[in-house]
């Protein structure tokens, strides 16, 4: 028996192939798009490829757009739609700092909100936080979008207490690095801004962290795990993938534990 899933950010990425997947799996499928060049290009790929998925462009921003949602019967809604970017916290602007915010925790938390509603009138629905592996650590210089992932994990892990009762199910999905091209733009980001005359960070620090992104994982894996995860009845609150990724974070987190200053 087919779901209806509604997911936020489809037009790239891995909500992009997600859709595309869940749909072939015979899923009912509202995927939005932040522009709508993106809502013609997502189109035109499920055209092609013989899918029946209904697309409109809902930048979770915009008020009237978030509104549509109210619309929809939804089964499992997926906020995946977020924003990237780089840079050290003790020189990021201000300006920039507070539109991840804006975008990742306020416009998200508010399209979940309205989905929440819905759910709550019928005593049924998944929601699913699109997370990261940045939720759970901290890579230096990439502090504004962790800021916004962990603040991410502190609303999925509350929400998830407070509708249990209610019959909505919350979780969160967390990736590793994944080749989108979404980390790359990212890191060109801080560019724009950044200045070795004015600010005190080291350039080739930052330039040595963003060498990782050379050994970034294939985004086709995650999508499958995407796929079984967001339409199954029962699975673990937090999905993480790949496994090394985890068993990365686990580690992680245990070594804050002892980890002095």
């Amino acid at each position: 028996m087919g779901k209806t899933i509604f997911i936020t950010g489809a037009g790239s990425g891995l909500g992009r192939g997600v859709a595309l997947g869940l749909a072939k799996q015979g899923h009912h499928i509202i995927a939005t798009t932040e522009t709508t060049s993106q809502k013609t290009d997502l189109m035109l790929e499920a055209e092609k490829q013989g899918l029946n998925i209904e697309v409109f462009k809902l930048d979770i921003q915009n008020d009237r757009d978030r509104a549509q949602i109210e619309k929809y019967d939804i089964d499992v809604f997926v906020a995946n739609a977020a924003i990237n970017e780089g840079g050290p916290l003790a020189e990021v602007p201000m300006d920039r700092f507070r539109e991840l915010f804006e975008v990742n925790v306020f416009a998200t938390l508010e399209t979940v909100q309205v989905a929440a509603r819905n759910m709550v009138k019928k005593g049924s629905g998944k929601i699913i936080f699109m997370s990261s592996m940045a939720g759970i650590s901290a890579t230096p210089y990439v502090g504004p979008y962790t800021a916004t992932k962990h603040a991410v994990e502190g609303i999925a892990q509350t929400m998830q207490a407070e509708l249990k009762d209610f019959g909505v199910q919350v979780a969160t999905i967390n990736p590793g690095a994944y080749d989108t091209g979404f980390n790359d733009r990212s890191a060109e980001e801080k560019w724009k801004w950044f200045d070795e005359e004015k600010h005190f960070t080291k350039k080739e620090d930052m330039l040595k962290q963003s060498e990782g992104l050379k050994d970034q994982f294939d985004p086709q894996d995650m999508i499958e795990k995407m796929i079984e995860i967001i339409p199954a009845d029962h699975h673990k609150f937090r999905t993480v993938h790949p496994e090394e990724t985890e068993k990365q974070l686990k580690e992680t987190e245990q070594e804050r534990w002892t980890m002095e200053i």
